[in-house]
């Protein structure tokens, strides 16, 4: 069934029960956005690949809450980004972070702090392959130099954040391991660059 015709049912399906929502219809984080209600060029589903992401997306926010237990500051629950389908958790020191020039009002707030966020999506068109990824923002002077494990882990230069491809974790050794050594060095390179205070912030 077309995008469109499945939002129409949805949208009359919601009438009948007296609901009547105020939704924003054109898709955000794709190439080439088609309104729900006109989009009658993606019409395919299958469902073998929907359940093998929904088990990758179980297995990474077992691990990712694993991650996170380690810190002690604020930090997101590992949440689901609707937009750009990536799986996330974000730590934050606490302290005010610059402005950003020309930040729109929900970018403006999503930094307003300093956050040294890591995540997993399953590839998007500025980087077309699952990749574990983390950056910190403001990004600290020489991160880009730094080395962090395993050492398939890189700097990308293009996305401004380190990468570690999904392909490499699954055919690793230990591949939890792994996702916990990107995500235990990427922050560790950025938060001693960052200068953050790491004895206050977390556990043992």
């Amino acid at each position: 069934r077309s995008v469109a015709d499945f939002y129409a049912e949805y949208i009359k399906n919601l009438g009948e029960l007296g609901i009547e929502p105020h939704l924003y219809t054109m898709p955000v984080e794709v190439a080439d956005p088609i309104r729900f209600t006109e989009d009658q060029t993606h019409a395919s589903y299958d469902p073998e690949w929907a359940h093998r992401f929904w088990q990758v997306l179980l297995r990474v926010d077992t691990v990712f809450k694993q991650f996170r237990a380690r810190f002690v500051g604020k930090s997101s629950p590992v949440h689901f980004f609707w937009g750009s389908f990536d799986l996330a958790v974000s730590r934050f020191n606490g302290r005010r972070a610059p402005d950003r020039p020309g930040a729109d009002a929900v970018t403006r707030e999503a930094y307003s702090h300093e956050v040294i966020s890591c995540g997993f999506w399953p590839g998007n068109g500025g980087f077309g392959a699952a990749a574990f990824y983390c950056y910190a923002a403001p990004e600290p002077d020489g991160l880009k130099e730094q080395t962090i494990r395993p050492a398939a882990a890189y700097y990308d230069r293009k996305l401004n954040e380190f990468i570690l491809k999904y392909d490499d974790v699954r055919t690793s050794r230990d591949p939890e391991q792994a996702i916990l050594d990107f995500c235990q060095s990427a922050y560790e390179a950025s938060a001693n660059l960052a200068k953050w205070d790491r004895a206050a912030l977390e556990r043992p």
